[in-house]
């Protein structure tokens, strides 16, 4: 079927490996070290740093970041967990006796400074690097093209402009608090033009006080942020501002290393970091989809991209796993410790991605009507004692190895809060927790929230129980991700689109619906199913005539374009093609600044 999206971008194709992000100059850092000899890891850290200096909105040393290796050599999938934890300090008590004013509608107001958490990503570079990489670039090696970046100087590209001049008056209102010194002196850095305003499309920026903290990060390892001047500046502009963060908090972090879940459905396996990731959410859906395919309750084989038939199946079938993330997705090591239950990852994997789990969970499918979130239920698992604004981008390396790599300060520049004279801002990831008491996801001290930034691998099956890789994938954009997963996912495999294609067909997401906020249950995330009713965005390119019939089945529509179609997510795909020859095939979304950039 034609495509009625045109790209700007063809697939591009190599034999020895390629790095795909949102920013151009981020894949050029990543492309210097797989040159030095580097592997997908290497690479993939270095355009993580490049990307917080060139799409600060978006990712920042503030942050945290998720990750995906496929091993070659083992044929295996790993995963690493580089989210941050709370202040230790915190709990619901406090924030209802202290901090009322911080709360709406039964969670932490985004602009609170109870929201930042201890940021993660730093740790999980290093870690990363020191578990997977190659052993012949050093981290110091790897920092460096993001150090040049920021010290030399970089030209904003025409995305990461616009998202500056979103966030400008946020920015301001924000930082107001320090005086106008700092304002003028500091927070002008990003916002460098007459009257603190935004960058324009193709201005020269520099931010010399990021470059010197990234060297003092490379030149002693992480744990320069974590302990000592980085972590104290950090500690005291979060408190400063009535934060709880403290220096304990920040030296006492780790990652995690964590076995990826998989799902199977079309002869490929979607593999996803386990909770507290909210990748689970694309594992549910497929599983969904499939299970009403082999009843008979539709015929997938027989339903046309992008139809009614085929949108209000991915809709209603996202909507049942976003209830289910209600009650799976948080901190399954803080809820486990605490309350005693058996709930690990492996438990998930094998209790609730399952055909069981899933033939009696789509009998809430309605091919006819939507679903009432009103009334949906959460789905119960057989064993009731389990109950209880980011870049994306990959890299692929001659070895066959690859990464998948997220990296995320959440909402545009997270929490808005430059820490003075290191020239990062800080996450807001605290809101993504419950203040229900009976939420799993409730917020606590020293506790991971659920989290919406996910990076995606699809594998072959091998007979020996192992895996060859066929796509390193992922989109990133809030609660937007786990859909884009699985509407790319079926794009590749079911109607057999390229990488480019893939990115290019339209896509639907859904969002709470903001006329129903004041109905936000407060469980789980703020997802689609938190409030009454859901909205579905619906990308133009999509025909009119399916536009109306979702609306004539009972679906809230509204129709986006242009700028806003950044709320599809901008995602990115390296695919290996078949054959004796190592061949990569690579898309980057056109809603993005980025490209796939090939290894001579």
């Amino acid at each position: 079927m034609p495509l009625t999206f045109q790209s700007r971008r063809s697939t591009v194709y190599s034999t020895k490996g390629i790095v795909s992000s949102t920013q151009p100059l981020a894949n050029a850092a990543g492309v210097r070290i797989l040159e030095k000899g580097g592997n997908a890891i290497d690479a993939a850290v270095a355009v993580s740093a490049a990307l917080c200096i060139t799409e600060t909105a978006s990712t920042d040393l503030g942050g945290d970041a998720f990750i995906l290796f496929y091993d070659n050599k083992s044929k295996k999938v790993h995963g690493l967990n580089g989210c941050g934890r709370s202040a230790s300090e915190i709990s619901l008590d406090l924030i209802n006796s202290k901090y009322p004013d911080h709360v709406e509608n039964n969670r932490l107001k985004v602009s609170s400074p109870l929201t930042v958490n201890v940021p993660g990503a730093v740790a999980a570079w290093e870690n990363a690097i020191s578990t997977w990489g190659s052993g012949k670039v050093t981290f110091a090696e790897v920092l460096q093209p993001a150090i040049e970046l920021a010290e030399n100087g970089y030209p904003i590209s025409e995305i990461s402009a616009s998202l500056y001049k979103e966030s400008e008056e946020t920015l301001k209102k924000v930082n107001a608090v320090k005086g106008n010194d700092f304002l003028n002196e500091q927070l002008s850095t990003f916002l460098p033009n007459e009257g603190l305003k935004a960058p324009k499309t193709g201005q020269l920026m520099k931010n010399k006080r990021w470059a010197e903290t990234l060297k003092l990060i490379a030149e002693n390892g992480s744990e320069a942020f974590y302990e000592g001047p980085i972590a104290e500046s950090i500690v005291k502009e979060v408190q400063s501002r009535g934060g709880l963060l403290k220096l304990e908090d920040l030296a006492a972090h780790s990652s995690t290393q964590v076995f990826p879940l998989y799902f199977e459905f079309l002869g490929k396996k979607l593999w996803e970091i386990p909770p507290n990731g909210s990748g689970i959410i694309a594992q549910l859906t497929l599983g969904l989809i499939k299970a009403l395919d082999s009843k008979g309750d539709v015929k997938l084989s027989e339903l046309n991209h992008n139809s009614v038939e085929y949108l209000h199946l991915i809709i209603e079938s996202l909507k049942l796993a976003f209830k289910d993330s209600e009650e799976y997705v948080h901190d399954q090591f803080h809820v486990s410790k605490n309350f005693k239950l058996a709930n690990s990852p492996i438990s998930l994997q094998e209790q609730l991605l399952t055909s069981p789990y899933f033939a009696e969970r789509s009998k809430f499918f309605n091919k006819d009507k939507v679903l009432d979130n009103t009334t949906l239920k959460v789905g119960t698992l057989p064993n009731e004692s389990f109950k209880s604004d980011t870049v994306y981008f990959s890299v692929t390396d001659s070895d066959g190895n690859a990464a998948s790599f997220i990296n995320s300060v959440f909402h545009n520049f997270g929490s808005g809060i430059l820490v003075e004279d290191r020239g990062f801002f800080l996450q807001n990831r605290g809101a993504n927790f419950s203040l229900k008491p009976d939420s799993k996801n409730v917020i606590a001290g020293s506790k991971r929230p659920y989290h919406t930034i996910i990076p995606a691998m699809i594998t072959t099956p091998l007979a020996d129980g192992t895996d060859d890789l066929y796509a390193s994938y992922g989109i990133q954009g809030g609660f937007n991700q786990p859909q884009a997963h699985v509407q790319v996912y079926l794009n590749l495999l079911l109607f057999g689109m390229t990488p480019q294609e893939a990115l290019d067909a339209p896509r639907i997401s859904l969002a709470p619906h903001p006329k129903y906020s004041s109905t936000d249950t407060g469980l789980g995330a703020q997802g689609p199913v938190s409030t009454s009713v859901t909205l579905v965005n619906v990308e133009s390119g999509i025909d009119a005539d399916v536009i109306d019939g979702l609306r004539k089945l009972g679906h809230d529509i509204r129709v986006v374009e242009g700028d806003a179609r950044k709320v599809f997510g901008r995602g990115q795909i390296i695919r290996k093609e078949p054959g004796e020859q190592l061949v990569y095939a690579a898309g980057s979304d056109p809603r993005g600044d980025g490209a796939s950039v090939p290894l001579l």
